[in-house]
């Protein structure tokens, strides 16, 4: 009888376990590598970056410039959600100058195969190298180049819809349509920056179109074409066009240690005679946009030190030109301030490959005879997770 109930007791002791085998884990049970946990559905991830610039002349400033937050959520391996929330400048005080609340990314991938998917919402223009990566540590230099601010507004982000997708060995390729740019805003300095709508109640009675085509086939190289089309005077009465084209080539080529890099960007505004002076009626001051504006840059970079315990240094020297006044109107004459040329060098230092500590110094140049473009020293930290 004893020895009947010590039988029972390991039968019952054992019977969990056995239905565990079973039930709960088939595949170890079938002598398989256990089922991996379902892959996380939803990711925070981010960028951050904070800057000292000390230009000729006036007192360095220190400004905490960006805070990113991006959110990621797949809903299906066909369905996909990105959201990119940005903090600039610290704090924001309802002015601009106080500091931005932007959202810059909010939209819906649809993935139907490698050569056609469909996006829709706010989204990132896809015009030239900056505007699609620019998260601190992948880039030399503590600040963006000027291309990528005064004829390639980043970050450039609008409401759209379109595709993208790859195709063939080596091509990518994304059009979208989206909102135009504000005509109204631009300025002889900035050319085209201040006219970004940014998706808040934007004007989209005319649908501008946008294009990138890039050639990823070669190892360490990638080129890339785009173009940015649409009709931009939207705001004045009685209405009339002012079409503009933006036309821009890069490469990046990147063999060992060292990294290349090369941009070129044509803008063309049309019938900026109206433009100047229905603007200049609206606010007393004629803003002289041009109906031409050029830039582009080359960039040179070395890994110093690469694979150390300690991390990684390297070296750059960036040459760029941007002329916003390339080419007026009959009737005006370009500022010869805002033809500008800058040497940029400088050093970044990675104790990770997600941390980038910068510096540079800018040796800007313009073609007045009585406006001094100041030179400047900058640094900064960014990283990201």
């Amino acid at each position: 009888m004893k020895t009947q109930n010590i039988k029972s007791h390991r039968v019952a002791s054992l019977a969990p376990l056995v239905l565990g085998v079973f039930l709960g884990l088939p595949d170890i049970a079938r002598g398989q590598p256990p089922t991996p946990a379902p892959e996380a559905r939803t990711l925070l991830s981010g960028y951050m970056e904070f800057h000292y610039n000390k230009p000729e002349f006036v007192d360095g400033e220190l400004d905490f410039h960006r805070f990113v937050l991006l959110v990621t959520h797949r809903y299906s391996d066909r369905i996909r959600f990105v959201g990119e929330l940005e903090v600039a400048h610290a704090f924001v005080e309802g002015l601009e100058e106080a500091g931005e609340l932007e959202l810059e990314q909010a939209y819906l991938d649809f993935l139907f195969s490698r050569g056609l998917n469909i996006r829709a919402g706010l989204m990132l223009m896809p015009v030239g190298i900056i505007n699609e990566r620019h998260e601190p540590p992948v880039f030399y230099g503590v600040e963006r180049p000027l291309v990528d601010t005064a004829l390639i507004p980043t970050t450039w982000f609008e409401i759209g819809v379109g595709v993208h997708g790859e195709v063939g060995r080596g091509w990518r390729y994304r059009a979208f349509l989206t909102a135009p740019l504000d005509a109204e805003r631009f300025t002889a300095e900035d050319g085209l920056r201040d006219g970004r709508q940014k998706g808040s109640r934007t004007n989209a009675g005319r649908l501008a179109a946008t294009a990138r085509l890039e050639y990823v086939g070669t190892p360490g190289l990638t080129t890339g074409v785009s173009v940015w089309t649409g009709r931009s005077g939207f705001q004045f009465r009685p209405r009339f066009d002012v079409p503009v084209h933006l036309i821009e080539a890069d490469a990046r080529y990147s063999f060992d240690r060292l990294e290349l890099r090369a941009e070129a960007v044509q803008v063309s505004v049309g019938n900026t005679p109206d433009l100047n002076d229905a603007v200049g009626r609206t606010i007393g001051i004629d803003p002289n946009v041009a109906k031409t504006m050029r830039g582009g840059y080359l960039e040179a970079g070395y890994r110093v030190v690469s694979g150390a315990r300690f991390g990684d240094i390297g070296a750059f020297v960036r040459y760029e030109s941007v002329d916003t006044q390339h080419r007026m109107a009959d009737g005006y004459l370009p500022l010869r301030e805002f033809d500008r040329t800058a040497w940029v060098v400088g050093a970044t230092y990675w104790p990770d490959a997600d941390i980038a500590l910068k510096f540079d110094y800018t040796m800007l140049r313009n073609r007045s005879v009585s406006i001094v473009a100041p030179n400047s020293f900058n640094l900064g930290l960014g990283w990201w997770f």
